[in-house]
């Protein structure tokens, strides 16, 4: 049974097989916890994004889709980029979501990661009310079927901590 714990903290200082990166689809960098994961992993992780623009994404990563580059400087192995879809009133993009999560880690599975650490996806400037996207990231990761040992929510401030909680229960 995979665990799932919650880490209210920078995403960048864990240490997990894999972190997940709330990307952008260009894949080279951004704000948020992608600028943040850029910086901190330094220049192997934008090296390996721009091979991956290169070749099969040269328009980008879809959203809700998912690529593995190198860690870089983080104590990871792998980085994890996934595109969260920008909330929307007028269109339900909760299954992109979702599928951000689980396709992380099918990702993940194939790379034989054993604990993954997840930020709250798209909840930054893509302007995700929290407890939604609480909600569907819990529900998303407990129907996952996974061989990672160890799911971590790192989340950033109180409100978002308490958000998670609330659905981990």
């Amino acid at each position: 049974m995979t665990a799932l714990t919650l880490v209210q903290g920078d995403i960048t200082g864990e240490s997990a097989d894999a972190i997940v990166n709330a990307a952008n689809s260009s894949l080279l960098g951004g704000g948020g916890v992608d600028g943040a994961i850029h910086r901190r992993g330094g220049p192997a992780i934008l090296e390996d994004c721009r091979k991956l623009r290169a070749s099969q994404y040269g328009k980008g990563l879809a959203t809700g889709r998912a690529v593995a580059t190198t860690a870089g400087n983080l104590h990871a192995r792998w980085v994890i980029h996934t595109v969260g879809p920008v909330f929307s009133r007028s269109e339900d993009r909760s299954g992109l979501l979702a599928s951000c999560y689980r396709e992380s880690l099918r990702v993940a599975d194939e790379l034989g990661a054993r604990t993954v650490a997840f930020p709250a996806i798209s909840t930054g400037v893509y302007r995700w009310p929290m407890r939604d996207a609480a909600r569907i990231a819990v529900a998303a990761v407990r129907a996952a079927e996974t061989d990672v040992e160890e799911i971590r929510f790192v989340l950033f401030d109180e409100d978002a901590y308490a958000a998670f909680a609330a659905e981990v229960g």
